[in-house]
């Protein structure tokens, strides 16, 4: 499993890479390992707002059905539109292919509690012991 470094990541499994004032978010390559291969995504519209923590979308896979929750705060300004004819891709590609959205962020103080790769995967381990 891949964690990049330049990333970060919520206790949902998701990631986030931030450029200025512009978040964009996916979920973690272990996330999609644990879901098994994707078959339908639900995305929330361009110009709706998210929440953080609170679920802005659905990932399902042949093994279950999952929502997908806001890392951050924020009104999203892009949709990864080819995924919803491809799914799949998220199994393939994660962290470049596989973004979700892409998030305007509403309040950059909500960085601080999310993690980085080191203690993303030192929170899997403790997760799954």
């Amino acid at each position: 499993m891949e964690f990049p470094d330049d990333l970060k990541y919520t206790k949902e499994h998701e990631w986030v890479r931030v450029k200025g004032d512009t978040a964009t978010m996916g979920v973690s390559d272990y996330a999609q390992e644990q879901l098994g291969d994707i078959v339908y995504l639900e995305l929330p519209e361009e110009g709706e707002e998210i929440e953080k923590g609170e679920p802005f979308g659905v990932v399902e896979s042949v093994k279950a059905v999952s929502d997908i929750y806001g890392a951050l705060t924020g009104k999203v300004v892009e949709i990864n539109d080819p995924l919803t004819d491809n799914p799949e891709t998220i199994n393939e590609d994660c962290y470049e292919e596989g973004w979700l959205i892409r998030v305007k962020i509403a309040n950059p103080k909500e960085m601080e509690d999310l993690m980085d790769a080191a203690q993303y995967q030192a929170y899997i381990k403790e997760e799954t012991a």
